[in-house]
């Protein structure tokens, strides 16, 4: 059995409706994925697997998101090692520490480009950092300016392809459900 994350897009279904975490584990048994845990509400979902692939495990889980909850989600999944991996990849290991909830990474489901990066350097202030490890874009974030331009421009257009972001103490926690 291989351990998986899946990282759900955006949780909020509408006005005053979100996805609540046992309906997903549920949702999870119904396809067949063994032991689904979640990480508190944050639409992070671990579960073990056998025999799939990384995007065959997206597409059902999108297929199967989309009826029982409403509307479509985009789901990107990476095995344990692959996570583990990205967790030791983690490029602001100081700013992690003082300010875990500054440090991001946004789990893209295909590689960033170096012109994509280019195209977003010019969102980051000067007391910011970014940088892609292993395709992934990580990006410590500024909350001394009123309103992180570098976070706004994280969308799927100007971030070349669907992904999620996640902040560190996320990434983190997930790296210790999958460790072992």
């Amino acid at each position: 059995m291989t351990t998986y994350v899946a990282l759900l897009y955006s949780i909020v279904l509408g006005p005053g409706r979100r996805v609540i975490m046992s309906d997903l584990r549920d949702m999870a048994t119904d396809l067949g994925l063994e032991n689904p845990r979640t990480l508190v509400a944050t639409g992070n979902l671990v579960f073990e697997a056998e025999g799939k692939s990384v995007s065959a495990l997206e597409r059902e889980l999108e297929a199967a998101f989309a009826p029982k909850f409403g509307k479509h989600v985009d789901i990107i999944v990476r095995d344990a090692a692959a996570w583990r991996k990205l967790v030791a990849a983690n490029p602001f290991p100081g700013e992690s520490e003082l300010h875990p909830d500054q440090v991001g990474v946004r789990v893209m489901r295909e590689p960033v480009t170096a012109e994509v990066m280019e195209r977003l350097h010019p969102y980051a202030a000067a007391d910011e950092k970014l940088t892609s490890v292993d395709g992934d874009i990580w990006l410590y974030f500024s909350r001394n300016t009123a309103s992180s331009r570098l976070l706004g421009a994280l969308t799927p257009k100007r971030a070349g392809g669907i992904g999620t972001s996640r902040n560190w103490n996320t990434v983190r926690r997930l790296g210790e459900m999958v460790a072992s």
